[in-house]
Formats: C-alpha cells, structure tokens, sequence
C-alpha cells in the first residue's frame, strides 16, 4: 500500500470530517443522512491517518508531489 494522499489533501479530509460532526451535534443533520455522512466522515479519518485513499490508485492518481 503506497502512500497516495498529499498534505493538503489529508487536512482538507480531516476538516470535513470534523464539519461534519459539528452539523451533527448541533442537530443540522440527522436520520439516514446523519449516518451516510457519518460514514463519509470515519473513512476520511481513516484515510488521512493513512496517507493512502484506496479510489485514487486505480486512477493513478497521487497527491504527494514529488519524492
């Protein structure tokens, strides 16, 4: 598993992530939409503590920058 995700990238999914929970504990969002964005916002936990976002390799694409 070859790191894919750059800095930019891992801080802007972390930012959303944690939007997201804003919206829902002040009760923006709740119901089916809580839980998909919920979801939505583990996996982009997961992914940026990983460095590695399993949709961007059959694309090749990488926002590492150069090596």
């Amino acid at each position: 598993m070859k790191k894919n995700m750059g800095k930019f990238d891992r801080l802007l999914r972390i930012l959303v992530a944690l939007a997201i929970a804003v919206l829902y504990f002040i009760n923006v969002i709740s119901g089916t939409l809580a839980i998909v964005l919920g979801v939505l916002a583990i996996i982009f936990v997961i992914t940026s503590f990983i460095s590695f976002c399993p949709l961007y390799s059959p694309f090749r694409i990488s926002t590492r920058g150069k090596e």
